[in-house]
């Protein structure tokens, strides 16, 4: 109990002195929505039916549990980021919250049947409200990267506190169970990824080009850079920031690429007939995986991201390119068959290399998550 006090008291003192800043941030695009509504509760109300309550951080996560969320007739479910905000209210039988600021849980949070949190969302006090009002909690794909868990141990003496409060922990592979049990965990099972066991729905059917077709997927700052200037000669380049507010200026550096090289670009919107190509709208890229000849996977060429999800190409059976930084994808890209993983100066090389298709090894067992979930 005392720790649970002194939490709650740290989380109020950092939110009082963090207010400019949160005020500030929350007139720009990217948090107009949620910081508002998850530090000034403004349009967030409480969920107001006693429900099986989901919680998921951003996009990725918010995807991945579409099969599970689908075996009920009605949930709540609360994320963190206005992407996956965007992505929850595409789900009919969801009502979507945003999670509040902790201090905020114990006046917001209602009872629900059960308390299903993915991967890696550890607040002590959603898990303390969840563990007194509902029946049941649970944290589902759960998984402690090689990079974080060094990090993680530092304050175990947090974690063994926080898993108290958490009954069930469906870890993705034996060795994130055995790191889940040295931070504490309890009652700990391997049910797979759920990230494997997502299907891809096209919303559009894009007209191949007659040449060679490389997406370049999910870029960051930098990366665009590294993939221009190994464009292969005669082929359409089509690149898909993971950010909207960078279009422009993607855009930008891909108009002075392309005048440079005497190569023609343009805009997803005008089709795929250029050399080079700026995705510049959301909802695009599994649509573009689904034609593509090959796939450079964005975020694993920097050092500060971590790589994204390889297995929405895998889906489509794409020959993918990686590069090496993908410490928080690591085991999405043991599941699956033929990726390359590359040093970056290696990039042209491999785009003018015939490479093998990728495939789906393993998937996460749906049944045995709904099982444990069922109260």
């Amino acid at each position: 109990m005392a720790i649970n006090i002194l939490y709650y008291i740290i989380a109020l003192f950092l939110y009082i002195i963090s207010l400019p800043i949160l005020i500030f941030l929350s007139f720009k695009n990217k948090y107009k929505d949620s910081i508002p509504a998850r530090f000034f509760l403004i349009k967030n109300p409480p969920f107001n039916k006693k429900l099986h309550h989901f919680h998921t951080c951003s996009l990725g996560e918010t995807k991945a549990i579409k099969p599970i969320i689908e075996n009920f007739e009605e949930v709540n479910l609360s994320v963190i980021t206005n992407t996956g905000y965007a992505e929850a209210k595409k789900y009919q039988n969801a009502n979507v919250r945003f999670l509040p600021f902790e201090i905020f849980l114990p006046f917001w949070y209602k009872p629900c049947k059960s308390l299903v949190v993915v991967e890696a969302e550890l607040w002590l006090m959603l898990f303390i409200m969840a563990k007194k009002r509902c029946q049941k909690t649970l944290l589902i794909n759960a998984r402690i990267s090689d990079r974080s868990y060094s990090k993680y141990m530092k304050f175990r003496w947090f974690y063994h506190h926080l898993f108290k409060y958490i009954d069930i922990v469906l870890a993705q592979s034996e060795i994130d169970k055995k790191r889940l049990i040295n931070l504490g965990a309890k009652n700990v099972k391997v049910a797979g990824n759920i990230k494997s066991a997502v299907t891809y729905q096209i919303t559009k059917e894009y007209q191949k080009p007659n040449k060679e077709l490389i997406v370049a997927g999910s870029t960051h700052l930098g990366e665009e850079e590294i993939i221009l200037n190994s464009y292969k000669k005669n082929s359409t380049l089509v690149i898909v920031p993971r950010h909207p507010e960078r279009f422009e200026e993607v855009y930008k550096l891909i108009q002075n690429f392309a005048i440079k090289n005497q190569l023609t670009y343009g805009k997803i919107k005008y089709g795929l007939n250029k050399n080079i190509i700026l995705v510049d709208k959301m909802g695009e890229l599994i649509n573009l995986y689904n034609v593509a000849d090959k796939v450079i996977l964005g975020g694993s060429f920097i050092d500060n991201v971590g790589g994204h999800n390889p297995l929405e190409v895998a889906y489509f059976k794409k020959p993918l390119i990686s590069g090496k930084y993908i410490f928080n994808q690591k085991p999405l890209f043991e599941m699956v068959e033929n990726a390359n993983i590359i040093e970056n100066n290696q990039l042209k090389e491999y785009l003018n290399k015939k490479l093998k298709p990728t495939n789906i090894k393993n998937r996460g067992n749906i049944d045995m998550i709904l099982k444990e979930i069922d109260v």
